[in-house]
């Protein structure tokens, strides 16, 4: 048989829709976590309203939960900080939606510009702090959702890995 197309099926065509798996409907891989950050992102219908600024506080904002984690989103006026901390057993994924923050850890300073990602896992410690003098956004992804975020005075913890925007 001929044919142009790139695609040719061999054997019972009936088989194939066992070999196609389903979307899923919540992401349960890295992988996933980051495409859910990424199309959130992407949405700024869905989080831009919501946005909030406090100058006396960090402004946060639960977006959603789905089966184990949280979405969440923060606000950060010029020299607004986290604080030195980690996220006790949860992973987690930070993305910058607007604007510049400045992640410290105990091995690097890194910028974060609008669209940079950091993936991290349980125990990492890291400090945000938004250092330029416009707002920031920041959208943050928890698994399990986040349940402690202890405090530290001294860094000693993993490496997060940059995530590199589409």
């Amino acid at each position: 048989m001929n044919s142009n197309s790139d695609l040719q099926i061999a054997g019972d065509i009936l088989e194939v829709q066992r070999l196609l798996q389903p979307a899923r409907e919540h992401p349960a891989t890295v992988a996933e976590f980051v495409g859910l950050a990424r199309t959130i992102a992407a949405d700024r219908a869905q989080w831009e309203p919501r946005v909030r600024y406090d100058t006396t506080t960090r402004w946060y904002h639960r977006l959603r939960t789905g089966p184990g984690y949280e979405v969440w989103l923060l606000s950060w006026v010029p020299g607004q900080g986290s604080g030195l901390h980690d996220h006790g057993p949860s992973s987690g994924v930070l993305t910058v939606l607007e604007g510049r923050l400045t992640e410290r850890t105990e091995r690097a300073t890194r910028t974060l510009d609008s669209g940079a990602q950091r993936v991290f896992a349980p125990g990492y410690a890291h400090e945000v702090v938004n250092g330029s003098l416009e707002p920031a956004v920041s959208l943050h992804i928890y698994y399990p959702g986040l349940t402690e975020m202890p405090m530290h005075t001294a860094q000693c913890a993993p490496s997060a890995v940059d995530v590199v925007p589409a």
